[in-house]
């Protein structure tokens, strides 16, 4: 079953060929036995997620309606809240935190049949590319157990990755779908900024985060966005549209389109990682579709403006997390004083630090122009820059990433680290759609990934193009050696 899709496994459902507790017992049993080496999962909600399944079987043999997610077992990121369960943003800081609300994308997928099966781990309140950030556990990626799976998304990517769920949901601040996605071999989709309901999303930088969906194709993830993209009255960024039918209005052919490549934006790439970008482009041509070259030049300020926004973001939406109102409380604290000094210190990791303290910088009186203002204004030009290319270009290509995925602990510099969200973090200044698919391994086996970025709201635009290269990609959907089955019993 593991080698279906999550369409076909709904239709499988759907059709009485299969129970959703069967489907649910499958996965949980996949989990049981790869996670113990590929650790994606925080929390399995074995319990729940059965009695979930029982329910939705109860409504098939009574043939009420079911919903387009129906009897699909979906992982969700750790900073997504679940009610009445721990999310703990892979932080030993929340460990204790038990959500008393639900956010809005859980309602949606629930109302749609779908089974929430566990909670997956991350970089510590998404901070980081890696994974290696969380506070909990180490997570691997399924195709080398040596290798990060990207981040800060890294546990969902994992599991879809792994065939552990068909679905994930992660979120993508400066690229932490798509680096993970690219990492892993899956499809990883950033949706335009509001089009998908962040109430419920603890925040990281908040002009910047966006939950999007993780699938091993395509089709799934736009069947995930029919469901999860939609206006949400308790989210103000929220877009005021609604959702919208991605599948059905999908085109066959890329031909006559114009496919901007930002080829001086790119130059420093390294041979390998540019050899199979140009392929993916030279598919492009041979499927119709026109490459136009394209000034994206400014992108190269995109990392300082993003690491002065994202970090002055930071540090005010987690000024809250202060032993007081959430979170673990140190023991050691005498005052008030010294709950807040002592729970910080002991509850957060050295990255979270890190951007904590590089915010507060930017923001502080006599820096406040010379950094946050100054790099606002080079936002509105990078914002201005992705007009005018889109005035020549339907879609932008570029690489997910400059590498294929590193060992675990081999970058050891921070702003090393960093790079490695070079091609992503613009979108998200940006607030466009942009979608990681497979398109090659490198020499020793790791996934590449090929980047397509749409205008703002042309999200379904995105996928599509997406969903037509993906059919002309004969490896995909490939499935890592270490969790191949000899039957799909």
């Amino acid at each position: 079953m593991y080698k279906f899709s999550a369409i076909e496994i709904r239709d499988q459902f759907i059709r009485g060929d299969i129970s959703a507790s069967a489907i649910t017992q499958h996965y949980l049993n996949r989990i049981a036995k790869y996670d113990q080496k590929i650790g994606a999962f925080l929390s399995v909600y074995e319990e729940q997620a059965m009695m979930q399944a029982k329910q939705l079987d109860q409504k098939r043999l009574a043939n009420q309606p079911l919903g387009k997610l129906a009897g699909i077992p979906i992982a969700i990121k750790d900073n997504i809240l679940v009610k009445g369960e721990i999310s703990t943003c892979g932080s030993k800081f929340l460990t204790n935190f038990k959500s008393p609300y639900q956010a809005s994308v859980i309602e949606y997928l629930l109302a749609e049949g779908a089974v929430i099966i566990g909670k997956t781990n991350m970089d510590e309140f998404a901070m980081g590319s890696s994974t290696e950030n969380s506070a909990l556990q180490k997570t691997s990626n399924p195709w080398n157990l040596k290798c990060t799976p990207g981040g800060s998304s890294g546990g969902s990517a994992a599991a879809v990755a792994g065939r552990l769920s068909p679905l994930s949901l992660g979120s993508d601040t400066g690229g932490s779908v798509r680096l993970p996605a690219s990492f892993c071999g899956v499809v990883g989709f950033k949706p335009t900024y509001g089009r998908v309901s962040r109430f419920g999303l603890v925040a990281y930088g908040s002009s910047l985060d966006q939950i999007g969906p993780l699938a091993t194709n395509t089709a799934d993830t736009a069947l995930l966005m029919e469901v999860i993209g939609r206006h949400c009255p308790k989210d103000s960024t929220s877009i005021a549209l609604g959702p919208e039918d991605y599948l059905s209005q999908f085109k066959d052919s890329i031909a006559g389109m114009k496919i901007g490549v930002p080829w001086e934006f790119l130059e420093n790439l390294a041979d390998e990682p540019k050899k199979i970008f140009q392929q993916s482009v030279n598919l492009m041509k041979q499927l119709g579709a026109e490459i136009v070259d394209i000034d994206l030049s400014i992108l190269k300020y995109s990392l300082a403006v993003y690491y002065i926004l994202a970090t002055a973001e930071a540090s005010t939406n987690l000024a809250r997390f202060d032993g007081i109102r959430y979170g673990q409380r140190s023991p050691k604290a005498k005052t008030l004083e010294e709950v807040y000094d002592f729970s910080k210190e002991e509850g957060f990791g050295a990255e979270v630090k890190r951007r904590i303290l590089l915010g507060t910088y930017v923001l502080s009186a006599g820096y406040q122009d010379a950094y946050y203002k100054k790099a606002q204004k080079v936002r509105t030009l990078i914002l201005r820059s992705y007009k005018e290319a889109f005035a020549k270009c339907d879609l932008i290509a570029s690489p997910v990433s400059p590498f294929a995925a590193f060992e675990i602990g081999a970058i050891k510099d921070p702003l090393q680290m960093y790079l490695e969200d070079i091609y992503t973090i613009g979108i998200n200044l940006a607030g466009l759609p942009a979608v990681s698919i497979p398109n090659g391994f490198s020499k020793d086996g790791k996934p590449m990934g090929l980047q397509l970025i749409g205008a703002q709201k042309h999200d379904r635009e995105v996928l599509n193009a997406a969903h037509i290269l993906e059919k002309s990609l004969a490896f995909h959907p490939a499935i890592p050696e270490l969790v191949k089955e000899e039957t799909s019993a």
